[in-house]
């Protein structure tokens, strides 16, 4: 014992016997520099990288580091700091070293170094005090963190390497770093965790080749095609399957799948992928999508297809009882064949500081990359989302396919460098809208004459079954109202458990043929599979009437054209980009002759709603990320602490999540009230599971039920409602004053 106090310490452990297991210094930044390298090789960067693993830990060379890992885990008693107890910087002096040793050069290592446990920090900015990169360096220097670790005599084949001499990809030099980042935070997990827990590490391994996922997928189409009926619609949806395959073997880069709601996209893109990878040698597919609602019901075709095991779903409203240990470490760092996640889960961990987050980045390399619903990409942060794309294309091996019926403009022209170089897949989408033209679409007479919900009711009421869209939450309580006692309703005062619940319902009553009036937000638009004979939809932005149009005669099972009606509802949609969609889509069908779903109709308006909105960089990402590679690029002075927290696709600022009484939510609230004695794991998986019975409400109606005790704050952050009077079984969560519930009633 005596002689192994004297080793290195990296980390330390008990086994099951008791015995103390020591992870030295020297064999861990070995081995992370192997790891951290073999995952930037496909790259180019792992000099680089390698590097990084080398000296990223240089500061457990430090007599306080090794007096603190002795003494906090026990391994030795007598061990101990003077001055403050607590933790003790390790990262500093390694990024010290990197400066300076390679001057400007060795300030791409140091961010990495310095941020490997704490993320990616600005360089030097006012928010970022003593944070910064550049502060940490200069109060490091005056410490002597790094003379302290030298006096430890690091082996020299450690300290004394060449200067790296691969050049970044082509793309932002931000992008590359950050990649390197990915690279040394996961092999440091990697590393540590085949240490400390060899039997999790075990688990992260035994993953089907992309080869034997495209055996499966073809007998699941196979088979698919044997059950399916001979139709019009089934017909061209084996024709863009056909195509979509055909175009498989073309160079890797940026595609477009143009396809009419109803056609088949989900399963041909993804058929698409599957053979693009199998011919460019790519790891991994990563189907990304807008929404919750709609990844599950993807998620849950491909675990038909691939088995539970072989697709990983990573979002926040996860169900905990549907992960198993593989899966959350798979989650962690999306080494599996299949993801399935979100734009918010993607766009925001490429541009994000946090290690939990940055370390899959790396796993994006050379992979397909389905966008599904591209044009729901958010517009205020749509330059730096391109940009990314264009810099993940070009220099990292990526290829990205944007599957929508309604194609964004994404073409580059003066003020917008957009995208360029997209290659469609199918070979005449203009056909294929006429092919697959289910509809007839009635606008308006006249665009400024608003219909009363009185008026839109009464139509309504004219048909058996029948699915109206509107713009607000506000606007279907108001419209639900006025309709007959069994009309559904909608809207996101509803938990996503619940609306799962009625969706669930009302295609199953479509399915048995008994008629369904429905009223919904646009929540039902995007990847809901609903076909109704006739829909209306509240003025809003064109593809949001094209999305509604998609849940009518969807199977063309009509003896003729479904009806789409378009109507101006009392009150225009709510300020900012619901209204900009909507005043750019009434500006297009206003001068519309002819059918206003057509693939030109859809450029002209997305070409009208950007140009109305000025800025497709709201925060400013491009600039503090200094996307362009201009002088501060070139310095190494990024703020990727500042553009991470800026960069937020969903803007939570001013709303709340309330925990709602509904189904099983009563029980988990019950534990989670008594969960005080818990350990946090075990509150935080009781926490998951209540993601899906919550409600988001604005900030005025929050203090509101605070002060009228309708809601209550049981942890900091975490509310719940505290009457079951307050959920309504058909509406949802009630907020107006003026509504009162009585069981026997309902609403009145």
């Amino acid at each position: 014992m005596k002689n192994e106090k004297k080793q290195i310490l990296a980390h330390v452990r008990q086994d099951d016997n008791g015995v103390w297991r020591v992870h030295t210094l020297d064999e861990h930044l070995h081995e992370v520099a192997r790891r951290a390298g073999e995952a930037a090789a496909i790259f180019g960067g792992e000099d680089w990288a390698r590097l990084a693993g080398l000296w990223h830990d240089l500061g457990k060379y430090r007599e306080k580091f090794q007096k603190y890992i002795k003494s906090a885990s026990g391994y030795d008693t007598e061990a101990h700091i003077e001055g403050a107890p607590g933790r003790v910087d390790h990262s500093t002096a390694g990024a010290i070293h990197a400066v300076e040793k390679l001057g400007s050069q060795g300030r791409i290592l140091a961010y990495l170094i310095a941020g490997h446990h704490a993320g990616l920090p600005d360089w030097n900015t006012a928010e970022g005090g003593q944070s910064t990169l550049f502060n940490r360096i200069e109060e490091g220097k005056k410490k002597a963190y790094l003379q302290e670790a030298l006096f430890a005599s690091p082996p020299a084949e450690i300290l004394d390497q060449t200067r790296p001499s691969s050049y970044p990809p082509k793309g932002s030099l931000a992008l590359w770093l950050r990649m390197l980042f990915s690279c040394l935070v996961d092999a440091d997990f990697l590393d540590t965790e085949a240490f400390m827990d060899d039997k999790k590490s075990m688990l992260r391994s035994g993953y089907p080749s992309l080869k034997v996922l495209q055996n499966m997928f073809d007998q699941y189409m196979k088979d698919i095609a044997a059950k399916a009926k001979s139709s019009s619609v089934n017909r061209i949806r084996a024709e863009v399957l056909r195509q979509c395959c055909e175009k498989a073997q073309l160079p890797s880069g940026l595609f477009s799948l143009t396809v009419p709601t109803g056609g088949g996209k989900t399963l041909s893109s993804l058929a698409f992928a599957l053979k693009h990878a199998g011919f460019h040698g790519k790891k991994r597919i990563i189907y990304v999508i807008p929404y919750t609602s709609i990844l599950e019901q993807t998620a849950e075709i491909f675990r038909s297809i691939f088995g539970d095991e072989n697709v990983i779903e990573h979002h926040s409203n996860l169900d905990p009882d549907r992960e198993d240990s593989r899966s959350r470490l798979a989650a962690e760092n999306w080494d599996a064949p299949i993801i399935v996640t979100t734009n918010v889960q993607f766009f925001e961990s490429l541009f994000a500081a946090k290690t939990s987050r940055c370390r899959k980045l790396h796993n994006i390399v050379n992979s397909v990359v389905i966008l599904d619903e591209a044009q729901l990409l958010p517009p205020k942060f749509l330059a730096p989302i391109l940009h990314v794309m264009r810099d993940l294309v070009d220099g990292y091996k990526v290829s990205f396919v944007l599957s929508t019926a309604t194609q964004p403009a994404f073409s580059p022209r003066p003020k917008f460098s957009g995208l360029s170089g997209v290659q469609e897949l199918m070979d005449n989408p203009e056909q294929l809208y006429a092919d697959l033209k289910r509809v007839e679409t009635k606008l308006p007479d006249n665009f400024t004459c608003h219909c009363s919900w009185e008026s839109i009711a009464e139509e309504l009421q004219q048909h058996e079954s029948v699915l109206c869209i509107v713009n607000s939450r506000g606007d279907c309580r108001a419209l639900h109202d006025l309709m007959p006692h069994d009309t559904i309703h909608l809207s996101a005062l509803m938990c996503g458990q619940h609306r799962s619940e009625v969706i669930a319902a009302i295609k199953q009553r479509l399915k048995d043929g008994i008629p369904a009036r429905v009223i919904s937000t646009q929540l039902v638009e995007a990847g809901v599979d609903m076909d109704f004979p006739v829909v209306y939809r509240a003025l809003a932005g064109l593809d949001a009437v094209a999305q509604a149009a998609g849940r009518c005669n969807r199977e063309g099972a009509l003896p003729g054209l479904g009806k789409v009606v378009v109507f101006v509802p009392p009150k225009p949609a709510a300020p900012g980009l619901l209204r900009k969609a909507q005043q750019s889509g009434q500006e297009i069908m206003r001068l519309t002759e002819g059918d206003p779903l057509t693939r030109e109709r859809f450029e002209a308006y997305f070409q009208h709603y950007y140009a109305s909105l000025n800025n497709l960089d709201k925060a400013d990402i491009v600039g503090l990320l200094d996307l362009h590679n201009h002088a501060e690029a070139r310095r190494a002075e990024f703020n990727f602490r500042t553009a991470a927290n800026n960069f937020r696709l969903i803007d939570e600022e001013g709303q709340t999540a309330v925990i709602v009484r509904f189904g099983e939510s009563l029980r988990l609230i019950e534990a989670l009230e008594k969960s005080q004695a818990m350990q946090p794991h075990e509150r935080r998986a009781i926490l998951r599971k209540l993601q899906r019975y919550t409600v988001n409400i604005r900030e005025h109606e929050y203090r509101t039920m605070i002060e009228n005790q309708e809601i209550r704050e049981i942890f900091p952050g975490v509310c719940i409602q505290n009457t079951d009077l307050l959920y309504h079984s058909q509406l949802g969560l009630l907020i107006n004053k003026d509504m009162v519930f009585d069981p026997a009633q309902g609403v009145v």
